[in-house]
């Protein structure tokens, strides 16, 4: 079995920017590499974050990064999901070979 990823939608890359730029706001003056390190995930992975490039990434990043930077995940979630109205969670499809 083969996973395909749907190609992401312009709301979905939205979020993404959104999200992005919330984390490097709220990672203020700290550098990449302290708070990357303390959330237990790569500075190339915050980065790709914080730059739009990673725009879903996975629950549990988003969550690590949001406790070391001291910010709710509701209020994050909302404020990330606020510009598009509505939100989509990513969806993977199964393809059999």
């Amino acid at each position: 079995m083969v996973m395909v990823r749907l190609p992401l939608s312009p709301v979905d890359l939205e979020r993404g920017r959104r999200l992005g730029a919330l984390l490097r706001s709220a990672r203020g003056s700290r550098s990449m590499l302290e708070v990357a390190l303390d959330a237990g995930v790569s500075p190339e992975t915050l980065r790709k974050i914080e730059t739009g490039r990673i725009a879903t990434p996975s629950f549990p990043t988003v969550a690590a990064l949001a406790a070391v930077l001291g910010l709710s995940l509701d209020a994050l979630w909302a404020d990330v999901g606020a510009a598009s109205g509505s939100v989509r969670p990513a969806v993977e499809v199964a393809v059999a070979p």
